[in-house]
């Protein structure tokens, strides 16, 4: 169970971990599905940015702009470098959740294929974080199109036996997660993918929890768009990206609309700049941008397989111990086959908000609740989890606690 790299000077590379937590507990972080922490290099990077080259980019011919402007493209190119994919494909968002509604907005504003109308159909499944579902939802809502879905499986695969039904002529979009958020599940999307291109639809994959903990190949994936989240990718808040194919985005219409994204203006018509920028409307977030450079490249220098080879280690210890433990039931994928690491668990009689805060006792920080996934907690019929999920600045003795506050919080009900 030796990692592959040293976990110890990661977890120092990370200012966050000399905090204590209540009664003084060293800081024990099982929450980087919803957020991960961030290194020294993406700190100082921000920093940087803002100290030294600080101006709005593409609007001014004085230095700083010309810096500004280098740094936000260089980020730019970075992000494109680590996804294998054109510079031009890349836009930069606030969020995931904001690419995933440009994507929506901009196919109803579209024409052509791409376009979404009354009597279309648009896929997604049951796994789906609401910022893959409402979006599509709401779009189907607006436009007359019909929402429909894959069942998810109680082990957290998903249902393809009717693959055919759920994916037809009218399907025009079909938007997958690439691991959910709640059970760590890994659907199979290879069928997927190929019977939403053998219809002409395009496929959306919401790679938030799968970039920044796997090699993600996109173009041998065969998948039109992608989206991610910075803050998940030990980047900073206010960060997100979309990726496109170009020949598809050079199609679409703009989601917002302003400065930087226009070719002309006249006070009655304008038209569009090339992609990226006619994507990216008002000054960006630059810091962030170049913030998720740096993070990028930490993550690259470690190596996504070896972060992987070791979140699959601990999931895999993390897991055999929770299943040992009387009174409480892992939810979803029960071996290590076509999962990532995340684990999510009830104990009997108690309410996942009740266990969260003992386990708070112990320094462990553990998302709790409904997860931003209600009717995949319908599904499995609880009202909500304990989750732990894993990355590259946790080790052993993290578990070790995980499991500890575990069956405190067991026992402390019990003795109540």
């Amino acid at each position: 169970m030796n990692p592959p790299f040293d976990v110890a000077a990661i977890k120092s590379d990370f200012p966050i971990f000399e905090e204590k937590m209540r009664g003084g507990k060293r800081l024990v972080f099982l929450d980087s599905g919803a957020t991960s922490q961030k290194p020294w290099a993406v700190i100082n990077a921000e920093r940087d940015f803002y100290t030294k080259h600080n101006a709005a980019v593409h609007r001014g011919s004085y230095y700083l702009a010309e810096q500004a402007s280098a740094a936000y493209e260089g980020a730019r190119q970075s992000v494109a470098d680590f996804l294998s994919v054109d510079s031009d494909e890349v836009i930069f968002t606030k969020s995931a959740t904001e690419g995933l509604n440009l994507l929506a907005t901009s196919f109803e504003r579209s024409a052509g294929q791409l376009g979404i109308r009354a009597g279309d159909e648009i896929v997604v499944s049951e796994l789906e974080h609401h910022a893959n579902l409402l979006p599509w939802q709401q779009l189907a809502k607006r436009t007359g199109a019909v929402l429909k879905w894959f069942s998810m499986n109680l082990d957290g695969s998903l249902d393809l036996t009717n693959i055919d039904e759920v994916i037809t002529e009218k399907t025009k979009v079909v938007a997958i997660t690439h691991q959910s958020n709640v059970l760590g599940s890994v659907p199979d999307l290879p069928p997927i993918i190929a019977a939403a291109h053998a219809v002409g639809a395009r496929f959306v994959l919401d790679a938030c929890q799968s970039i920044p903990h796997m090699p993600v190949d996109v173009r041998a994936m065969g998948v039109d768009f992608l989206t991610f989240s910075g803050h998940k990718a030990a980047g900073p808040t206010g960060i997100g990206v979309v990726w496109g194919r170009a020949e598809l985005l050079n199609q679409m219409e703009p989601y917002l609309y302003g400065g930087s994204m226009i070719e002309s203006v006249t006070m009655t018509d304008s038209t569009w700049a090339a992609i990226p920028r006619r994507f990216e409307a008002g000054v960006p977030n630059m810091a962030q941008a170049v913030g998720l450079e740096a993070a990028l490249k930490y993550l690259s220098n470690i190596g996504l397989p070896n972060i992987h080879s070791w979140e699959m280690t601990l999931t895999e210890y993390a897991l055999r111990g929770l299943q040992e433990i009387e009174g409480v039931r892992v939810l979803g994928p029960q071996s290590m086959q076509a999962r990532g690491g995340v684990i999510s668990f009830v104990v009997d009689g108690l309410h996942p908000h009740d266990v969260g805060q003992v386990m708070d006792q112990y320094g462990v920080a553990v998302r709790t609740g409904h997860h931003c996934a209600w009717p995949l907690i319908r599904k499995l019929g609880v009202v909500g989890t304990t989750r732990a999920s894993f990355y590259l600045y946790n080790d052993l003795s993290d578990v070790d606690v995980l499991l500890e506050s575990v069956i405190g919080a067991r026992d402390y009900f019990r003795k109540r």
